[in-house]
């Protein structure tokens, strides 16, 4: 793409967010399946639903802006998107396996924070008020999820995985030669 204006690139930003918000959308599912907690699983489901509301804005901003959002894939996400898939075969303790897509989620979030706080920055620069509020919301969004995603870990998840982890170096310090758990 050929980047002269600002005008072009706030399109290439945008462009990005809408392709990269669609392989989220579609990777979403799996993860939702993987989730070994309840409120992971309905953080997760949340998540996706507000995705939905977050592409419908951006084909608002496209209306809006009389552009097409169509014709450029986001690397970074499909990046991203692949090191989930290493968690997804993961073969672990469901509290391992929670905290690791937790941890692969919030990577997507900080993307998406990133990547939509440089579309306000630049609908901002350009005078595009309302587009601007529509980006805003979307960050306030994505920060509350980042903020509920880590809820999850340090109230559920990372708790389970101390007492797991606590009660497998008891265990070993004791010298038994299998390791067992008791919770």
């Amino acid at each position: 793409m050929n980047l002269q204006t600002l005008d072009d690139l706030l399109l290439d930003q945008l462009r990005d967010l809408y392709s990269a918000e669609g392989q989220i959308l579609k990777a979403l599912p799996r993860m939702i399946r993987k989730a070994g907690t309840q409120s992971l699983s309905e953080a997760l489901e949340a998540y996706r639903q507000e995705m939905r509301g977050q592409v419908e804005r951006l084909r608002k901003i496209a209306r809006l802006l009389g552009i097409r959002l169509v014709g450029k894939r986001c690397k970074a996400v499909e990046g991203l998107l692949r090191e989930g898939k290493e968690v997804m075969k993961l073969k672990s303790d469901p509290d391992i396996v929670d905290a690791a897509l937790i941890a692969a989620a919030q990577r997507v979030v900080y993307y998406e924070i990133s990547a939509y706080g440089t579309a306000r920055a630049l609908a901002e620069q350009l005078g595009h008020q309302e587009v601007v509020d529509m980006l805003q919301q979307t960050l306030n969004e994505e920060s509350a999820a980042d903020a509920k995603f880590t809820r999850i870990a340090e109230r559920e998840v990372y708790p389970n995985i101390k007492a797991l982890t606590a009660g497998v170096a008891v265990a070993r310090a004791a010298g038994e030669e299998t390791v067992t758990v008791v919770s």
